[in-house]
């Protein structure tokens, strides 16, 4: 704090009878320009009582590279033709304000905390088979010994036309594959420190949210970030679909999964605020990486949380359920990915959710944070 020297006083010069007129308008002038020093002063701290400014982006606030998000109610889920079981049936839910990161959290800030902390994602830890196990039917044979070391899921376009049943024909587990290396052992982040964190799992996005003073937002409160200001539009944007011309977000353009035409720019993930952001000014609420919600995934959520009437900040049920496979712990994750196209995935519309393994990190999977701190 400066500090400030007490000033000799200096004897006001009484007016004179000449100069009496031009003493009285400027002391007018004086007393009224401080009253409209006071006036706006006193706007500005009322306004800033009910509504929160919003932060800069990159600037030094506390809340530097977030927005704030005014609460309020929505239909939530979706009945358009694409929506799957698990999005219906829509119903009304309310949210209390919050902030949110303008972006999927990146690598150049995924690389601070690493720094800050010596933290080791999960795809740099030997597998553990005991958790493993317990996540697969009794029964089921180990995986090779070779398959529990450090490794994630890479995505590997095939060769040839293949079933789209069958994921396991361009999901390729490679050792050697994390955050550092999203692509394979050899690759690295040489150009890509703004494109966003991926190979992360559920447990490494937490781990980073809680050591940023934040942590991963509800399913409802994303849903209601994701759309912007727009109710129960298909899209983030509205409900005209995205084609070739327009694309919206970093999504699929071609044959899913075996060619990629890149008509967007970026056949894999692109950089953060690569394309225009939504209506609440956050960016890649539709595309380019699938983001970590705090909610368990069951398919069944949404007929309960109906069946309540409004339901108000919902977080979700108390343990999950994914019928597909349903030894294994799942939470639920939103917005799609650059691998997402209207023959084979539209998870790029707000009210898609997927089941996500907490313990495992992909190609196309990444986080944002949020906080409700003032």
């Amino acid at each position: 704090m400066p500090r400030y020297r007490e000033r000799k006083r200096i004897p006001i010069p009484q007016p004179v009878p000449e100069l009496g007129s031009r003493w009285v308008v400027g002391r007018h002038l004086r007393w009224g320009l401080l009253g409209f020093v006071l006036t706006v002063g006193l706007v500005v701290y009322v306004r800033s009582q009910f509504r929160p400014p919003l932060s800069p982006v990159g600037g030094m606030g506390p809340r530097a590279g977030m927005r704030w998000v005014r609460g309020g109610e929505f239909t939530m889920g979706s009945t358009d033709p694409a929506a799957s079981q698990a999005e219906r049936p829509p119903h009304q839910v309310k949210v209390d304000g919050f902030w949110i990161d303008e972006t999927e959290v990146t690598n150049r800030q995924f690389r601070a905390f690493v720094e800050a902390t010596s933290y080791k994602t999960m795809a740099e830890r030997p597998v553990d088979l005991d958790a493993l196990m317990k996540q697969v039917p009794p029964g089921t044979p180990p995986p090779d010994p070779e398959k529990l070391a450090p490794g994630s899921l890479v995505f590997k376009p095939p060769v040839g036309r293949v079933s789209l049943d069958d994921h396991t024909q361009w999901w390729d587990w490679q050792t050697g594959v994390d955050w550092r290396h999203p692509e394979g052992p050899d690759s690295s982040l040489e150009g890509r420190d703004d494109h966003p964190v991926v190979h992360v799992s559920w447990e490494d996005a937490a781990a980073y949210a809680k050591w940023a003073g934040k942590r991963l937002p509800t399913e409802a409160e994303w849903e209601f970030a994701a759309r912007g200001g727009l109710n129960g539009t298909v899209y983030s944007w509205g409900d005209l679909p995205p084609n070739e011309n327009n694309p919206r977000a970093n999504l699929w353009q071609g044959e899913f999964p075996r060619i990629n035409l890149g008509q967007d720019g970026y056949p894999r993930t692109s950089p953060v605020k690569s394309f225009a952001p939504n209506g609440y000014g956050l960016y890649d609420m539709s595309g380019n990486v699938w983001e970590f919600t705090a909610d368990w995934f069951r398919v069944d959520t949404f007929l309960e949380q109906a069946a309540k009437g409004i339901a108000v900040n919902p977080t979700g049920p108390s343990s999950s359920l994914d019928p597909n496979e349903p030894y294994a712990p799942k939470r639920v994750q939103k917005g799609g990915s650059f691998l997402c196209n209207d023959v084979y995935c539209t998870g790029y519309r707000p009210s898609a959710r997927m089941a996500c393994s907490m313990d495992t990190g992909m190609s196309h999977t990444g986080f944002r944070c949020v906080t409700t701190d003032k």
